[in-house]
């Protein structure tokens, strides 16, 4: 079985060495992972991202807490990235290539330590973005 992994890496390695798409495709889905990986690790400021325990459980739920808060977060800046792309303006600013790098894991607008500020007069629009007129 070693050997067979050992050729399929040799075959996909000289696929990827001779098609340019394949290694556009391969570096995007990386680049997409890395950003994973950073929201991460900017979640997890404390103790550089290291967990705290050895016991496997609270490990556990660490990670599980991570992908909650990670989920919570991408899933707020997919709903405020609608809000905007609802607007008219945004309509002929885009190109297909910009949609494509469009990711809703951005932290610009968390603040991993200090003074937050609730808006409490003000609730976040969870609807979604309303539908695009018809022509």
């Amino acid at each position: 079985m070693l050997e067979v992994g050992c050729a399929q890496r040799t075959i996909f390695l000289a696929r990827w060495l001779r098609d340019r798409d394949l290694q556009h495709e391969t570096e995007s889905g990386l680049n997409v992972v890395e950003n994973y990986n950073g929201v991460n690790d900017y979640i997890r400021f404390g103790k550089r991202g290291e967990l705290a325990s050895n016991r496997r459980e609270e490990q556990e739920v660490a990670m599980l807490c991570l992908m909650i808060l990670q989920s919570s977060l991408g899933y707020i800046n997919t709903l405020m990235i609608q809000d905007c792309l609802a607007e008219p303006e945004w309509a002929e600013v885009l190109t297909d290539v910009d949609r494509r790098g469009l990711t809703p894991l951005f932290t610009t607008n968390m603040t991993p330590y200090g003074t937050v500020q609730l808006r409490r007069d003000r609730r976040l629009d969870l609807t979604g973005p309303p539908p695009p007129p018809e022509v």
